[in-house]
């Protein structure tokens, strides 16, 4: 077999792994250790964040004509690849919280639902709360108020008996 044809699927994947991507993150992981990124991983996966090593020239093919190609610029060294196809900020937010236990984990750049951000930006887009739990506040704020109303016209009830 010729060395292309054993890179294409690998290419493959890497391809597959953007379609459809929400949010992915390069990260340089050079320093970790067997238990930091064992640690790591199983955080991104509990996350729905899929996490894996590729040769930088691999990253390269694949995203070569596609809205990932500012990635190219940061493929040196060792880089891993964070992405999640269900909530955008997912990679960003674990792996920075992963980073400020383990300062060896640097991330490069991200791209977030189709816009490029580099290493500064993507740690303000780790600040940003996950979906779900925006939603809890918005439903809490929702909420509140109406059930302090509530409370109010039950106390006036109870005085007028």
């Amino acid at each position: 077999m010729a060395k292309v044809e054993l890179k294409a699927p690998i290419i493959e994947e890497i391809k597959d792994a953007f379609k459809d991507s929400k949010g992915s993150v390069l990260a340089d992981y050079r320093g970790l250790t067997v238990e930091q990124d064992t640690n790591l991983r199983r955080q991104l996966r509990e996350a729905g964040v899929s996490y894996k090593v590729f040769k930088n020239t691999y990253i390269k093919r694949a995203i070569t004509g596609t809205e990932f190609e500012p990635f190219s610029k940061h493929l040196e060294g060792p880089t891993a690849l964070a992405v999640s196809k269900t909530d955008a900020t997912a990679p960003a937010r674990v792996l920075a919280k992963f980073a400020k236990t383990a300062p060896v984990l640097t991330l490069k750049a991200g791209i977030v639902e189709g816009t490029y951000y580099d290493a500064t930006q993507i740690l303000e887009i780790a600040d940003i709360p996950s979906r779900d739990e925006l939603i809890s506040r918005l439903l809490g704020s929702i909420k509140s108020p109406i059930t302090n109303f509530a409370r109010v016209l039950n106390q006036i009830a109870e005085k007028q008996k």
